[in-house]
């Protein structure tokens, strides 16, 4: 494998918002693929204290270079003050699969993905 591929998780408290980090990172090409899970229940430690909470799961499909930006993204964009932001290395895949994911993460020009509508 020439390039390296992570998975990028994090979660938010509202399908919206986890919607809005997921179409932002793709249309920023950040991500090829962006896929929403839940809701999740998730207990944690937050200030001390025990929290049980409802959440949503985003798990972002991405090449290793890319993580920098996807991560300055998600915490910008993200409600939380600390965001959970994991990369796990994918060690192996499909390899029409990650090259999909190199093609749609490069940076650089390319014909627009999604046309603006035509005025009435």
């Amino acid at each position: 494998m020439a390039h390296a591929y992570v998975q990028v998780t994090t979660t938010t408290d509202s399908r919206s918002e986890a919607a809005e980090l997921a179409k932002s990172a793709v249309t920023e090409r950040l991500a090829a693929c962006a896929q929403l899970v839940g809701p999740i229940a998730s207990t944690y430690w937050w200030e001390d204290e025990i929290e049980s909470a409802e959440e949503w799961m985003v798990l972002f499909k991405t090449s290793a270079d890319r993580f920098d930006e996807l991560a300055s993204l998600i915490t910008e964009m993200h409600s939380y003050d600390s965001p959970e932001i994991i990369a796990t290395p994918v060690v192996a895949g499909s390899m029409d699969y990650l090259a999909w994911i190199t093609e749609q993460t490069e940076p650089g020009e390319r014909d627009e993905a999604v046309e603006d509508e035509p005025e009435d």
